[in-house]
């Protein structure tokens, strides 16, 4: 019997709809018509394929709204943050549309040769494995680089998410792109070790777990294909001070209570100057309490539910942990079936569950510093290096302490977030490579050194 796989409404726990497994054979046949389409579609000019990805922009905000409901309905998140990401992913199409040709133009490197210079070339068929966190924001960011750059892509989306990886299939079909670069899979994870072993496919990109980011690394690295990895993230953020204590707060609630806490780059450990902790505590606690949880659907929700009941579960879990280690609890700490109130924990040691583990929901930590030295090595602590912000006015002091904290980004007075313009990966256990801006669309691309010698 092929295996079957739900969509469940998060808040309402509904089955929205079922989906069954693909069969090896319609695997290999959606594998072979993605070989077969890569040829033609990476012949295409840049001006031919952005021109498609216009177009795609263009499906997606007339049917934003659509497309935000289906999100909403299968992860939970509030239908704003829905209507964001819709709106994100179509600004995505249009930035690389219109930059990627410039980020890949030819480098020439001055040599002893008539002419020496280094291409970029698309590495084939793409293949991706995707979380359910940003169900479309995550799949754009890769797939329209990678697609621009003349790659063609499979999709393997998390199973609770499976509806919006139909949806986008169907925006790419919708938009005029040809069946065979764009494809979503409708199977578990066993189908990875199949495919990473094909030498039909070119690479693999994943968003996921540090335990999903390490096996599939060994698949890859087993049958020597490149691959991308973005992966957990515990981040700092860090207040001094002299920081502005409104608007650290404010940034620190919105970044940690954002998409109800099941944010990879969400500032999760609040690392504060002892002068204005209570201060910045105090704030905090004002913020979250005013939030209200609940209805996704509704405008005045300002979190929704977690995306799975186990997800809540879990951070249920790692919540009575740290209270059992001695953390205060502030705000918030219930949990009825995927619903977690916005929780607020205070006296957070750097031993804690809490400060050593990811947590992907809406809990925040505080935890007192001595002086700036304190707060970056607290930081660095962590086995996780995503990203980190600091809360400063002294901006030298800021720049100072961003060379000196172990992470792939760091914002100094703005909130941590993704941005088509700007590199965005981890180090240590966040993973390796990276998405967006050069950088990313390169990391979807074969270095290729041409040297012309003298006649």
């Amino acid at each position: 019997m092929p295996k079957t796989f739900q969509s469940i409404n998060p808040y309402t726990l509904d089955v929205i709809q079922e989906f069954t497994e693909e069969t090896p054979e319609q695997v290999e046949a959606k594998l072979a018509r993605a070989t077969e389409t890569q040829r033609e579609w990476a012949d295409r000019s840049f001006a031919e394929r952005g021109e498609l990805f216009h177009q795609l922009g263009t499906y997606l905000r007339e049917n934003r709204q659509r497309l935000a409901e289906r999100i909403t309905a299968e992860m939970g998140k509030i239908l704003s943050e829905s209507l964001g990401e819709v709106d994100k992913c179509a600004g995505q199409c249009d930035y690389y549309a219109d930059n990627a040709e410039r980020l890949l133009e030819p480098e020439r490197i001055p040599t002893d040769a008539q002419e020496s210079r280094v291409v970029y070339e698309p590495v084939g068929v793409v293949l991706a494995i995707m979380p359910w966190n940003f169900p479309f924001w995550q799949v754009f960011r890769y797939s329209v680089p990678a697609l621009m750059a003349g790659n063609v892509t499979l999709l393997k989306h998390a199973p609770n998410v499976f509806g919006c990886a139909q949806a986008i299939e169907e925006a790419y079909r919708a938009a005029g792109f040809p069946a065979g670069v764009f494809q979503a899979l409708i199977n578990d994870v066993d189908a990875v070790e199949r495919l990473l072993a094909d030498d039909r496919v070119g690479m693999v990109t994943l968003t996921g777990s540090e335990r999903a980011g390490s096996t599939v690394a060994s698949l890859a690295g087993r049958n020597i294909k490149k691959s991308v990895l973005e992966l957990g993230g515990s981040d700092a953020l860090i207040v001094l001070s002299d920081a502005d204590l409104d608007k650290a707060a404010e940034a620190a609630v919105q970044s940690r209570m954002s998409n109800a806490g099941q944010v990879c780059i969400a500032a999760k450990r609040f690392l504060v100057e002892k002068p204005v902790k209570a201060a910045f505590t105090e704030k905090v606690k004002a913020l979250i309490d005013a939030m209200k949880q609940g209805d996704p659907t509704q405008d005045d929700t300002k979190i929704g539910p977690l995306a799975r009941v186990d997800l809540a579960e879990q951070l249920e879990r790692q919540l009575q942990t740290a209270l059992d280690e001695g953390a205060t609890l502030l705000s918030g700490g219930e949990r009825h079936d995927a619903n977690f109130q916005p929780t607020l924990l205070d006296n957070v040691s750097p031993e804690s569950v809490v400060f050593r583990e990811e947590t992907f929901g809406p809990l925040a930590t505080i935890t007192e510093v001595a002086d700036e030295a304190e707060a970056v090595r607290l930081a660095n602590q962590s086995r996780y290096g995503l990203s980190a912000a600091i809360w400063t006015q002294d901006l030298a002091k800021a720049d100072r302490l961003s060379r000196r904290l172990e992470v792939g980004s760091v914002f100094v007075n703005a909130i941590v977030r993704s941005d088509s313009r700007l590199p965005i990966g981890g180090v240590k256990k966040s993973g390796y490579g990276r998405e967006l801006s050069e950088a990313g669309i390169k990391d979807f691309c074969h270095t290729k050194t041409v040297y012309i010698g003298h006649s």
